[in-house]
C-alpha cells in the first residue's frame, strides 16, 4: 500500500505533483481545525505543514501511523518536537530553500537603516521634502559583524564583501578554514561588539543565544551601531534595545522577528530609527516554491526509501545510503535488544564499535537503532528517534569507535554495555542480508535472530545438550535452531536456542535448575 501524506497547509501544485509522481498518496486539506485534524490524522504516514497548522502533542498522540512531519520552511515552533520524538516521528524542515531570500532581506534592512528609507518615504509622500533631515551613512568600508556564520550568515557575508565591507564573525562552530572560504575574520563576541559598525544576527534561538545582545552587550557596542535581526525573536533584549535607541548608543535597528508574534504591540515600536517588518524573511515567491518542492522530495524519500534529510530529531541518511544501511540498522536494533535483555543492574554506559566495511559508513543511524534496542526492555515506548535523547537525559554515556580492519568478517558491530555489575559484550554481522549473532561473552558462534529464543550459559560438560533438549521436549517446546559457543572443553559455554513458543517463567526456572547451568534467559526479537 502506498504511503499517504496529509498536506495541511498550502503547497504549490508542483509540490503536490512530486508526491504523486513518486508514488505517495497526497491529500490536500487546508484550514483544518485542531479537532478536525485529530479526527483524521491516524490515516496518514506523513504530515506536511507550513506555519499555520500546529502539530501539537494531542495531534501527534492521535497519529498512530504517522512517521514524518515535514515543515516547508525553517522554523518549527508549530511542531511539538519532544512529543514527535517520543512517538518516533521524524521532524524535517527545509533550511536551505529560503536562505537566499532571508539573506537578501537582511541586506535590504541594512540599506534601509543606513539611509533611513522608511522614514524618508513617509516624509516625502507627506509633502515635506526634508532633504537635510535624512543624512545617511555609506556601507562601503564599514565593518559588518555577523553573529552566526552558517548558511544564511555566509550568504550575507558574500553580499557584504561585494559591497566592499569588512566582515567579521562570531560563531563558535566556524572553523578557521571555513572563515577564509566565506571571506570573514573570525572573532570573539566582545571584539565583534567593539569593532562592528553594523551587526546582523543569523543564529537559532537556544539557551545560549537567548538575549545574546543583552543590555550589557549593547553597552559594549560602538556608539551609533546599526543592528539587524532577521533570524529569531529573543536574540536581542527588546527593552534594552529600546533604551539604547533612545540614548543614541544604538543608531538604528531593523527587525523582522520578535519575541511575541504576531507582534501587534512591541516595546520597540515607535523607537527612533527603528524599522519593522512582519517576519518577511522567507516571503518571496521563489522561496515559498523552493521549500514546498524540497519538503515534498524529502518526505517522499523518507517514506519510500528511508532516506532522512534535514531532520531535527534523527540522524541524516542519504537516498544512496539508505539501502546499504537498512540491513545494518536491523542488525543494530536486534543486537541492541539482545544486550538490553541481558542487563539486570543499572545501565551506565554503552560502547558501540564498528569494524571493517561498516566503519566507513554513516553509523549515526546505526548507533541510534542500537540505543533503541538496548533501552527498549526498560522503556517500552523507546524508538531510534527518541533513544539518543533519552540516553542523554538518563546520564548514560554513549561512545562510538571505528576500526577499518575486521579479522573475520567484512563488517562487524560490537555492543558493550557497562552496568553496576560490570561489562558484557555482544557482536553481530550481516550475512546474505540477514543479521546474525557471532559473539557473546567473548565466545564465537553463528546464530540467526528468532522471534523467541533461549539464552543459556553453562559449563561445557557431557550430557548438558541432551538434558536441555529433553526438558524442552517434556514441556512441549519445539526447537527451531540450536547454536553453541564455548571457551574450551569443560569451560564456559553458551547455547542460543530458537524456539517456536515463547518460553514462560516456569520453563526458565527449570532450565536454571539443570546441572552446570550458570544463567538462563528468555529473549524476544
Amino acid at each position: 500500500m502506498a504511503p499517504r501524506v496529509l498536506i495541511a497547509d498550502s503547497l504549490s501544485s508542483a509540490a503536490v505533483a512530486i508526491f504523486r509522481h513518486r508514488g505517495v498518496e497526497a491529500d490536500v486539506k487546508v484550514g483544518l481545525t485542531k479537532d478536525e485534524l485529530i479526527a483524521i490524522i491516524d490515516k496518514y504516514d506523513g504530515l506536511a505543514v507550513r506555519s499555520a497548522t500546529t502539530a501539537t502533542k494531542e495531534v501527534i498522540a492521535a497519529a498512530k501511523n504517522l512517521k514524518v512531519i515535514g515543515r516547508a520552511g525553517i522554523g518549527v515552533d508549530n511542531v511539538d518536537i519532544p512529543a514527535a520524538t517520543a512517538a518516533g516521528v521524524v521532524v524535517m524542515n527545509t533550511p536551505f530553500g529560503n536562505s537566499i531570500t532571508t539573506a537578501e532581506h537582511a541586506i535590504a534592512m541594512m540599506f534601509a537603516l543606513a539611509r533611513q528609507l522608511p522614514a524618508a518615504d513617509v516624509s516625502t509622500q507627506a509633502g515635506k521634502w526634508e532633504k537635510n533631515r535624512f543624512m545617511g551613512v555609506e556601507l562601503f568600508a564599514k565593518t559588518l559583524g555577523l553573529i552566526g556564520a552558517g548558511n544564511i550568515g555566509s550568504i550575507v557575508a558574500d553580499r557584504a564583501n561585494g559591497l566592499r565591507m569588512k566582515v567579521i564573525a562570531y560563531d563558535p562552530f566556524l572553523s578557521p578554514d571555513r572563515a577564509v572560504e566565506i571571506g570573514v575574520e573570525k572573532v570573539e563576541l566582545d571584539e565583534l561588539l567593539a569593532r562592528a559598525d553594523v551587526i546582523t544576527l543569523h543564529t537559532p534561538l537556544t539557551d545560549k543565544t537567548r538575549n545574546i545582545l543583552s543590555a550589557e552587550a549593547l553597552a559594549k557596542t560602538r556608539k551609533g551601531v546599526l543592528i539587524v535581526n532577521c533570524a529569531r525573536g529573543g536574540l536581542v533584549d527588546e527593552a534594552a534595545l529600546r533604551a539604547a535607541l533612545e540614548s543614541g548608543q544604538v543608531g538604528g535597528a531593523a527587525f523582522d522577528v520578535f519575541v511575541e508574534e504576531p507582534a501587534k504591540t512591541n516595546v520597540l515600536f515607535g523607537a527612533p530609527n527603528f524599522i519593522a517588518t512582519p517576519h518577511l524573511g522567507a516571503s518571496t515567491g521563489e522561496a515559498q516554491e523552493n521549500v514546498a518542492l524540497q519538503v515534498a522530495e524529502q518526505m517522499s524519500d523518507y517514506l519510500l526509501n528511508g532516506a532522512v534529510s534535514n531532520a531535527l530529531n534523527s540522524p541524516s541518511i542519504t537516498a544512496d545510503e539508505a539501502p546499504k544501511l537498512r540491513p545494518f540498522v536491523a542488525l543494530a536494533e536486534k543486537l541492541g535488544a539482545f544486550a538490553g535483555q541481558m542487563v539486570d543492574a543499572g545501565l551506565k554506559g554503552i560502547d558501540i564499535a564498528y569494524e571493517g566495511h561498516l566503519a566507513g559508513l554513516n553509523v549515526k543511524p546505526l548507533t541510534a537503532a542500537a540505543l533503541a534496542g538496548v533501552l527498549r526492555p526498560m522503556l517500552a515506548e523507546i524508538n531510534m528517534v527518541s533513544a539518543p535523547a533519552v540516553a542523554k537525559e538518563r546520564g548514560i554515556t554513549v561512545s562510538e569507535s571505528r576500526q577499518e580492519l575486521s579479522p573475520v568478517y567484512d563488517s562487524l558491530m560490537r555492543i558493550t554495555v557497562l552496568t553496576d555489575m560490570g561489562r558484557r559484550a555482544f557482536a553481530g554481522t550481516v550475512i546474505a542480508g540477514a543479521p546474525r549473532i557471532v559473539e557473546v561473552k567473548g565466545m564465537e558462534l553463528d546464530a540467526a535472530f528468532a522471534p523467541a529464543m533461549l539464552y543459556v550459559n553453562n559449563l561445557d560438560k557431557p550430557g548438558f545438550i541432551g538434558a536441555l533438549g529433553a526438558l524442552l521436549a517434556d514441556t512441549g517446546t519445539n526447537i527451531a535452531t540450536f547454536n553453541l559457543g564455548r571457551v574450551a572443553a569443560g569451560d564456559d559455554a553458551i547455547a542460543l536456542v530458537g524456539v517456536d513458543q515463547a518460553p514462560d517463567d516456569q520453563l526458565i526456572v527449570k532450565i536454571r535448575a539443570l546441572p552446570h547451568v550458570k544463567e538462563a534467559r528468555a529473549l524476544g526479537f
